[in-house]
């Protein structure tokens, strides 16, 4: 038994075996204890005499928006950042604005000499990045280097991770916006929201402890997670509704290799709120879609049978013979609604 950011007795996290999503504790403690089998004497690096020296490597909305948050939000000098991105034009940028110090030329100069390495690339990309850095590159890390990650699913490359041995702290920031890129990057980003973390086999204390450090000071909530609970989790409330909302617009204008629907332009003329409402996330970035629902299909096909499941239902209501019965729809739709109200509305 090992035990959580929060100090509260966890599993060994990332072996894809739990089933039901636990409730999680927020906390804004810092430090995983480390498990059975690792240093608890390790310490914090020669880096926080100095600052902590972060490399961000891919430098998109969430891994931009980590770099404003260090450099607006906390203090400067607590940390320095590097950032690497095989391209370097928004880093410039970046750098330009004061919220970079370093641009590295090279995925393993931007290893070298750093305390904090946040893969924030695109998922599957990740997946690769984790593969090179524990594998030819491994020599660029310094001992007591400690990695993680800000993909939105942890098993595959929490297992990824101990396969090779890395000190690694699975993370998810829960924050996003449907605009991508350092140009959409916000300091506050994550101000009060949730940021998820999974404990790899061979994190120590001094992991736990830069990632509390990093959490905190990007004004997120730490919750401490099993990699399981958490795909499962996040594929019912952020997964799902991504592949729903897409194939909204399938049905609806057309998908691959159709031509587009005769009536497509006569409904996109009449849309409004709702249809813009419920295919906003089908307007985000097509390669991170196809990297999310890759890296966590096993729980998104679950939820989506779900959603077959209950549309079934509402088809047969609908094409119920002598029609559908009205008590039935109501009692229905109002259920949706009772189940979003607030807590004490309830």
């Amino acid at each position: 038994m090992r035990r959580s950011p929060s100090g509260a007795d966890l599993p060994a996290a990332g072996n894809g075996t739990v089933g039901a999503m636990e409730t999680p504790k927020v906390s804004r403690r810092r430090g995983h204890v480390p498990a059975e089998g690792r240093n608890p004497t390790a310490a914090v690096g020669p880096g926080h005499n100095v600052g902590v020296r972060v490399s961000i490597v891919g430098f998109g909305l969430i891994g931009g928006s980590i770099a404003r948050a260090l450099h607006e939000r906390a203090a400067v000098a607590q940390w320095h950042v590097t950032a690497w991105s095989r391209n370097p034009v928004p880093i410039r940028k970046a750098m330009a604005d004061g919220v970079v110090d370093v641009v590295a030329e090279t995925l393993e100069d931007s290893l070298r000499g750093a305390d904090l390495i946040i893969l924030a690339a695109p998922p599957l990309t990740c997946l690769r990045l984790v593969d090179e850095i524990g594998g030819p590159l491994r020599g660029a890390l310094s001992e007591d280097s400690t990695v993680t990650d800000v993909v939105s699913a942890k098993a595959r490359i929490v297992e990824r991770a101990d396969a090779v041995k890395l000190p690694f702290i699975g993370g998810h920031p829960m924050a996003g916006r449907e605009l991508s890129g350092y140009a959409a990057a916000l300091p506050d980003l994550f101000v009060g929201r949730p940021w998820v973390t999974v404990l790899g086999q061979y994190a120590r204390l001094c992991d736990g402890e830069r990632i509390g450090e990093l959490i905190e000071a990007c004004g997120a909530l730490q919750i401490p997670m099993r990699a399981a609970a958490h795909d499962s989790a996040v594929a019912a409330i952020s997964h799902m509704p991504l592949v729903i909302s897409a194939a909204m617009v399938e049905a609806v204008a057309g998908g691959p290799g159709e031509s587009e629907r005769a009536d497509w332009h006569a409904a996109e003329a009449l849309a409004a709120t709702g249809w813009a409402g419920m295919t906003r996330l089908a307007r985000g970035e097509p390669g991170m879609g196809a990297g999310i629902a890759a890296t966590n299909a096993a729980a998104l096909a679950g939820r989506l049978r779900d959603v077959r499941a209950v549309l079934d239902s509402w088809l047969a209501e609908l094409e119920r013979e002598g029609g559908p019965d009205a008590d039935s729809l109501l009692a229905r739709f109002t259920v949706a609604r009772d189940r979003l109200a607030e807590p004490d509305r309830r």
